[in-house]
């Protein structure tokens, strides 16, 4: 490192400190107030504060000056670094565990998801990169997935805002609409729980919705879950595949074909099959990661404006209830086919 470079890297955290400040008060408050809602999960109530704090004139002037660079560093960076350690939480030992028949059913749901999602983004003339990120956090796995893709496909905050957004609360809605349909669909509490696994975006919610069918449910659930969120890496190296392709047909500079967090996740996912890790480790990587994604959902939060969603978004709207929709049915035609 040069003197100039060594010289401006405290000036750059300077600029940074103050929106990393927010997003750590922020996560503060969250916590609290999920000891007092413990049904809403850590996640989705920083990605709600993200979105409340965003729409006060004042804090929004704030949010586009002095807070700027600490939060577009959370955005992405602290996304980026949270996404690595989420591949600590697979194990592909409890994914084989699933089975055959249940393990195609998530990847067949995974798959139409996310192209009836894409299909309805483009249907309603969604712009720019919104129909692939909301398909890919309604598919996969909410919030965490649409800042994987669109480190990929390098989209602005503001094109991550809505569908961001989105996935939070239909997610949030599922944490309340799931349950009230557990027994007049007539399902015991482990096809709940794969329902659940196969049909709830982000993994907070999945473990707040899920539990009220007890551990049984929760660990099929999670399972389940887990295995979409295999699927990530695959869907976003295509995407970046793809986007190489075009990038060298325009004359463009080639991004990676697989970008550095996509690989460090699946280092991260083989890492926990094969080395049995303390569990201290796996807890401490767990609160790191649950910590530095729920900044970064801060800070996506933080880039919605709702009086737009609510006028020229509404388009948005109308893909991500559908989405919503679709999803769930097709989870629960996977359970009853496979149970």
């Amino acid at each position: 490192m040069g003197v100039t470079e060594a010289s401006a890297a405290p000036s750059v955290w300077r600029s940074r400190a103050p929106g990393l400040a927010l997003a750590g008060v922020a996560v503060i408050a969250a916590a609290g107030l999920h000891l007092l809602l413990p049904v809403l999960p850590l996640l989705t109530l920083c990605v709600m504060l993200g979105i409340v704090c965003g729409q006060v004139p004042a804090v929004r002037r704030l949010l586009d000056g002095l807070f700027a660079a600490g939060i577009a560093f959370s955005a992405r960076r602290l996304m980026r670094i949270g996404i690595v350690l989420l591949g600590l939480k697979l194990s592909l030992v409890d994914v084989t565990g699933l089975g055959w028949g249940v393990f195609l059913s998530t990847v067949g749901v995974v798959l139409a998801s996310f192209g009836g999602t894409w299909a309805l983004g483009r249907l309603f003339r969604l712009p720019g990169h919104e129909p692939l990120l909301i398909a890919t956090g309604f598919a996969i796995c909410g919030a965490s997935a649409i800042g994987a893709m669109a480190g990929v496909l390098r989209a602005k905050n503001s094109e991550q805002a809505h569908p961001v957004a989105l996935v939070t609360l239909c997610g949030t809605l599922a944490i309340f609409v799931l349950p009230a349909l557990w027994h007049p669909l007539g399902l015991d509490h482990l096809e709940f729980g794969h329902w659940v696994g196969a049909g709830v975006h982000d993994v907070g919610q999945v473990v707040a919705t899920a539990q009220l069918a007890g551990s049984g449910a929760l660990a099929l659930a999670l399972v389940v879950k887990l295995t979409r969120v295999l699927l990530l890496a695959p869907v976003v190296a295509v995407a970046g595949i793809i986007r190489r392709r075009r990038d060298v047909t325009g004359g463009a500079v080639r991004p990676p074909i697989v970008p550095l967090f996509v690989a460090g996740f699946i280092g991260a996912m083989l890492l926990r099959t094969v080395v049995p890790l303390p569990e201290t480790v796996l807890a401490a990587a767990d609160a790191i990661q649950t910590v530095l994604l729920a900044m970064a959902l801060f800070a996506l939060g933080a880039a919605v404006d709702l009086r737009r969603l609510g006028t020229t978004g509404w388009r948005t709207l109308v893909v991500g209830l559908l989405a919503w929709l679709l999803i769930a049915g097709l989870a629960f035609a996977a359970v009853s086919l496979f149970g």
